[in-house]
């Protein structure tokens, strides 16, 4: 069984920061990209940052210079490195994946549980 496990959330003041932690547990075979998207209240869930297995990376306009995705595979886990916050950071940000069992051999993209962050002016 493949799970993601988010942690790192938290209140913060404007101007802050925060760092996410995402891991992947289970009977894993590969993992190909891993990313960070959030919900906030009333709105769609957007991407917030990428990772592709070979390094690239791509964020939202709104994150651009301030977030940083990062990942280290030997540990299966991707991290969001959250600076300078603003409170329309204010959202739940759930971990994105796409991995392969070896049950199956198959990419199947799965969510964590997310985690709340809450950026106070």
């Amino acid at each position: 069984q493949v799970q993601l496990v988010e942690s790192g959330g938290g209140l913060v003041q404007a101007g802050g920061s925060l760092r996410l932690s995402c891991v992947a547990s289970g009977v894993i075979f590969s993992i190909n990209g891993m990313g960070w998207y959030r919900q906030a209240p009333g709105k769609q869930r957007e991407l917030v940052a990428a990772n592709t297995s070979g390094g690239n990376t791509n964020y939202a306009d709104s994150v651009k210079g301030r977030f940083t995705i990062s990942r280290d595979n030997a540990k299966n886990t991707v991290y969001l490195q959250m600076n300078s916050l603003k409170p329309e950071d204010t959202a739940v940000y759930y971990c994105n994946a796409q991995i392969a069992s070896y049950s199956t051999r198959r990419y199947l993209i799965y969510w964590g549980q997310g985690t709340q962050v809450t950026v106070s002016s």
